[in-house]
This record gives C-alpha cells, sequence and structure tokens, in this order.
C-alpha cells in the first residue's frame, strides 16, 4: 500500500473552495425571519418555489447585506423578470419628477 494509504489521501492536494451555492450557515441566526418566511410559504404553497420567489429574493438578499454570501447582482440568480420591473419603475418614477 502507499503512503498514502486508503485513509490518508493524498495530502500534497490542497482543499478545493465551495462551489457556488454552498455559503457559510447562518450562526448567528441573522436572517431567519426571512428564512421562515420563505419555509412557511413553501409549506403553505405545497411546496411550489415560483410562488415563493419574493421571500427568496429576500432571503438572499439578507445574506448578501449580513456578508453571508458573495454580493451578486440578483439577475444573475434568477430573478431577472423582478430587475426588470423594478428598473422600469424607477424610470417611470424619473420621467413623472421630470
Amino acid at each position: 500500500m502507499s503512503a498514502g494509504g486508503a485513509f490518508g489521501g493524498n495530502r500534497g492536494v490542497r482543499p478545493v473552495p465551495p462551489e457556488k451555492g454552498i455559503f457559510p450557515l447562518d450562526h448567528m441566526h441573522e436572517c431567519d425571519l426571512e428564512k421562515k418566511d420563505y419555509i412557511n410559504c413553501l409549506k403553505s404553497s405545497g411546496h411550489k418555489s415560483e410562488q415563493c420567489r419574493l421571500f427568496s429574493k429576500k432571503y438572499l438578499e439578507c445574506r448578501m447585506e449580513k456578508n453571508l454570501m458573495a454580493k451578486q447582482d440578483m439577475a444573475e440568480l434568477g430573478f431577472r423578470k423582478e430587475c426588470e420591473a423594478e428598473n422600469s419603475e424607477e424610470k417611470n418614477d424619473k420621467q413623472i419628477d421630470n
């Protein structure tokens, strides 16, 4: 058997950082309210996540604000329609102000 052995593994290999989507646990419970809202929505909707997108978005925004995950454009996380709607509302507000 080699020096690394079946249980020792290859000690020369450096650990790989987690893949996208894996992020630190919320040990301080900073986003518990958002998480509970999302979970309650899932339960009441028969686990149809598309009906709970607003809660999902709020949970991810909380995690980003608390540095529990990397800040990222919400459109990159699948919230393109909501982002487009917010942008059009902002444009309409600016046009009304002028």
